[in-house]
């Protein structure tokens, strides 16, 4: 069966049938909803839920869904301890082109909502946190075609709706989907845009990999999924949409058009940016009958986890072209603007050109990378603290780099702030910290460990609990 947002959500019933929690008791877009994930989050649990009853709503909310290690594992057909102990997720994997097949093979076409039909208002899009501007579409996957080349470009952008018919778009930094948009601009044509809402979690991955140039996400999301993706042509323009969606909005962005976008809490936990954002009018909404709307958690787990597990085959893949003695990459999921990044070292310039390797695949949001030896875990956080106190001098360890992010954006030091509560924006620094010994032919103090090989036969179920003196001789009665 071909994989889609129902196929994942089938297996996650069957596999992990605790993973997965209904809700049908009236809620309010307005917070409702992700009251229930913070409340969760309190209490360090984190299941997909499902809303049934959104108010003002006609059909059912998913929100949660990629909030923890073992359901990404289940979309990726790994093992937990594989996906989280290993940075080259994609290893193995071989890009699918997508395939095209006809409308009415295509789920996503059975529902049409065309020009003054269309009505934003019946989706279930929450309001996040307390001083967000609005809704805002969040697991919603934006389509381009790029006028020069035809690629198709797909990338999960923040979408402020305003009203029935329109919403803002926020690219910045090195976002294809801005390229595409500048290129329609200077020639005073509306960018055509679709918006494919609903899909399996390999082609959200997918959408949100930094894949080389222009376009090429499809072939990625076909890489996470091991299928191709089904595409149909949109209805208002020549983009390939995903047949297997559950909605999928289509529009134009207007030519010249700003209005001011935000507030709205980015993952980093702050709010930031805003300002005059593109607007997108949606003159067509194509869905299923029975279609599943799917969020997610803005500024929570699922909403770091989705962002860094991508990223961080997409950073190996890099360095690892710069510096081929990489061994491990880690984005953490408690702070995405961290990488670490373990190499076997080869020359003393190795971990300067890792570094940069690695913030040159995430410009907008690295700002510290940590570069260390083979022999550390860069997925324990004790193991890299521990190089760094070892093997770190920050007299000639420690590069900044000014100017390095920015200006403005989702990072709070992007911007400088007054006492009146306005804000400017500004570039700010980044960090390299080199904590890896010397290269050869340097001689190095050795790290007293136990050999791994001998640790990892241990047998821990031949411990044996101590309950009674009479199983220990020596001990007194008492």
């Amino acid at each position: 069966m071909t994989s889609d947002l129902r196929t994942f959500l089938s297996d996650l019933v069957a596999t992990q049938p605790d993973a997965l929690k209904r809700v049908d008791v009236p809620v309010d877009r307005s917070f409702g909803i992700t009251a229930y994930g913070a409340k969760l989050d309190k209490d360090r649990k984190y299941p997909a839920l499902l809303f049934d009853n959104v108010e003002g709503a006609t059909i059912p909310c998913l929100t949660n869904l990629l909030a923890t290690h073992d359901r990404m594992a289940l979309a990726l057909g790994l093992e937990v301890e594989d996906l989280t102990n290993a940075s080259d997720r994609t290893q193995g994997m071989q890009p699918h082109p997508p395939v095209t097949v006809d409308a009415a093979q295509a789920p996503v076409k059975e529902v049409i909502w065309r020009d003054d039909e269309v009505d934003l208002g019946k989706l279930p899009i929450p309001v996040h946190n307390q001083l967000d501007g609005g809704p805002f579409l969040t697991a919603a996957v934006s389509l381009m075609k790029d006028p020069d080349s035809g690629a198709i470009n797909a990338g999960i952008y923040r979408h402020h709706v305003y009203d029935s018919r329109r919403m803002g778009v926020w690219f910045f930094g090195s976002h294809d989907g801005g390229t595409i948009h500048r290129r329609y601009e200077e020639r005073g044509e509306p960018t055509p845009i679709a918006i494919a809402i609903g899909h399996h979690p390999g082609f959200l991955m997918g959408a949100v990999s930094r894949v080389a140039g222009i376009g090429g996400e499809y072939d990625a999301a076909g890489a996470f999924l091991g299928e191709s993706v089904e595409v149909v042509k949109a209805e208002n323009s020549d983009i390939m949409v995903p047949a297997r969606a559950e909605i999928v909005l289509e529009g134009v962005i207007i030519p010249g058009e700003m209005v001011e976008e935000g507030p709205f809490a980015e993952w980093p936990g702050h709010y930031v940016g805003g300002g005059p954002k593109p607007v997108i009018r949606i003159d067509c909404v194509t869905m299923r009958a029975d279609a599943i709307f799917q969020d997610i958690q803005a500024s929570g787990r699922e909403h770091r986890l989705m962002g860094a597990l991508p990223r961080i085959s997409s950073i190996h893949t890099r360095v690892k072209q710069v510096v081929p003695g990489l061994q491990a990459v880690n984005v953490p999921v408690h702070t995405r603007m961290h990488c670490y990044l373990s190499i076997k070292k080869a020359l003393d310039s190795d971990p300067t050109r890792a570094a940069f390797a690695a913030f040159n695949t995430e410009p907008e949001n690295l700002r510290m990378v940590i570069v260390v030896d083979d022999d550390i875990d860069v997925f324990d956080e004790e193991e890299v603290s521990w190089a760094i106190g070892t093997r770190f001098d920050a007299t000639k360890d420690l590069q900044i780099i000014p100017e390095w992010n920015g200006p403005g954006g989702l990072l709070p030091t992007n911007w400088e702030y007054d006492e009146q509560g306005t804000r400017t924006k500004k570039m700010s620094s980044g960090v390299i910290i080199d904590a890896t010994k010397p290269a050869p032919p340097v001689v190095f103090p050795v790290r007293a460990q136990v050999p791994r090989e001998v640790v990892r036969a241990v047998n821990l179920d031949t411990m044996l609990d101590v309950a009674t003196p009479e199983q220990l001789p020596w001990m007194e009665a008492r």
